[in-house]
């Protein structure tokens, strides 16, 4: 049976990396595409050479040409999409940039894949930030969190979408680009509209990757800033469950193609930034100093991602604990606070 080819747009970045060693650990080619913009991708690199064969190529998804040339060169198998801007607050200071990645690069991969490999099952790496704010659903506070007061399963795929901000737009674009070029080309593709992702390997800042972010401040003693009162709720999955996700979808095209899937924690795995830095206390066995700052603009008192639709066509659920990952990240950031 032959070797199939796997390509990871992003694939240095913390997601990347990760999918990157796990696919390379089950008999694919991996190839790895990244333009090494983003800190820590370099490091990550360097930690892929040490245990993973892989081919590496330096581009941006904004170079057309450079997209089209690698796509028809690698008759790739399975394409996964991770290469994104991230972060909401750099949306809004450079919202050109923002669509130039996000929204362009993704329709360059897309229309890529249409034209040189359309039999590769395509993953795009979607957000729950399509959703918006989901004023419909109704939240109410317990303790020391937000939850909803009327979905217990969380926000499903069915919710409708509410682009909000940049991000929010150009993510939300090259999702519905996903799904339309699955419906209109047959192209094996589906949209991952995923929620907080962590672990190892997740060099986080305070604007995006807030879990990493918090663990990494915490442990080197950096100052620490909640935007609101702290007790916002998010579904948080770890990176390995993720990549076991995409492994799924890659497993069963048939099923996954033209679908739009929440992948996330789900009600099982969730935190209030209160929590974490309580587990966070405990295991450093004192107080963290906060400093607390106004809510930002579109931050939602609660996010859980309903992922029965994933369970129920692709047989996935979550595995990893909320506590036994947050430690494994904390042991990642001490063992190598070198790095940040």
């Amino acid at each position: 049976m032959a070797t199939k080819r796997m390509l990871i747009t992003g694939g240095a970045g913390f997601v990347g990396c990760n999918a990157a060693r796990y696919f390379g650990g089950r008999n694919w080619n991996v190839t790895v595409l990244d333009n090494l913009s983003r800190a820590g991708t370099d490091k990550n690199l360097e930690w892929l050479n040490e245990g993973t064969t892989f081919d590496f190529v330096h581009l941006d998804v904004r170079d057309r040409a450079g997209i089209d040339r690698t796509l028809k060169e690698g008759r790739f198998d399975a394409v996964l999409h991770l290469a994104a801007q991230v972060a909401v607050t750099t949306s809004v200071t450079d919202p050109s940039a923002d669509f130039a990645i996000n929204a362009l690069g993704t329709f360059n991969m897309l229309d890529s894949v249409r034209l040189n490999c359309p039999e590769a099952v395509f993953i795009f790496a979607s957000t729950n930030k399509v959703y918006g704010k989901i004023a419909g659903a109704a939240t109410e506070l317990s303790g020391t969190r937000y939850r909803y007061a009327d979905r217990p399963h969380g926000i499903s795929e069915t919710e409708p979408l509410d682009f909000l901000s940049p991000y929010g737009c150009s993510k939300g674009a090259a999702d519905q680009y996903t799904l339309d070029f699955a419906r209109i080309y047959n192209i094996p593709a589906t949209s991952f509209r995923q929620s907080c992702i962590y672990g190892t390997r997740q060099f986080g800042v305070e604007d995006q990757g807030w879990v990493a972010w918090f663990a990494i401040a915490a442990l080197l003693r950096k100052d620490i800033t909640i935007y609101g009162d702290g007790k916002q709720v998010r579904d948080v999955l770890h990176v390995n469950d993720l990549v076991r996700a995409y492994e799924a979808a890659i497993r069963s095209p048939e099923k996954a193609a033209q679908q739009a899937f929440n992948v996330g924690g789900g009600p099982q795995h969730t935190l209030s930034l209160l929590e974490l830095i309580d587990i966070l206390e405990k295991r450093l066995d004192r107080k963290i100093p906060l400093r607390f700052d106004a809510w930002r603009p579109g931050d939602q008192q609660v996010y859980v991602s309903d992922i029965r639709k994933l369970d129920t066509l692709l047989g996935w659920k979550p595995e990893i604990p909320v506590t036994e990952g947050v430690s494994q990240l904390c042991a990642w950031v001490s063992q190598n606070k070198a790095l940040f």
